[in-house]
């Protein structure tokens, strides 16, 4: 567990490694516009972006190539520790024999699921009437040909009240 706390630590130090030059970049040259805006008594908010722009696409393009070193030196790394030190690791794997022992999923691979199925002809048959898993539950929702027709609720009681004294 520690392995991976440390790596989860370097991959954070990795992501505060190559953002702080941009950052930092981007700061000050923000930071020197804003003075020569203020000497100059020029207030556009457009003046700032392009140097900034400009700037943190300069330090990207120089610093490119440590960056992708970088990158690729926590990938390995990380390939490592996912493929060869945690899998040797005994906190981290179950034993080679443990499915002999234990089957998770056993009771449900036994279980017939088209035995509780109710057959599609009846479902079209019968539109209104919901479907159920097994036949008991769904003789009890068969009526006389009666529909089901919703109660109105406050709101429709007011209109049809009101309607009525018409």
């Amino acid at each position: 567990m520690e392995i991976l706390i440390e790596f989860f630590a370097k991959g954070l130090m990795t992501m505060l490694m190559i953002a702080m030059p941009c950052v930092l970049t981007a700061a000050c040259v923000g930071l020197v516009v804003g003075i020569l805006q203020a000497v100059t008594q020029v207030q556009e908010q457009t003046i700032a972006a392009a140097p900034k722009i400009f700037t943190v696409f300069l330090v990207i393009i120089i610093m490119g190539t440590t960056y992708m070193k970088m990158l690729e030196n926590l990938f390995n790394e990380g390939s490592v520790i996912a493929f060869e030190v945690i899998p040797k690791s005994e906190e981290f794997v179950l034993p080679p024999n443990y499915y002999n022992y234990t089957k998770p999923f056993i009771d449900e691979m036994k279980k017939d699921f088209k035995k509780d199925m109710t057959p599609m002809s009846h479902i079209l048959n019968n539109v209104a009437v919901p479907p159920t898993t097994n036949q008991k539950e769904n003789f009890s929702f068969l009526r006389n040909g009666a529909t089901n027709v919703p109660t109105p609720n406050l709101a429709e009681r007011k209109v049809i009240m009101e309607n009525k004294r018409q």
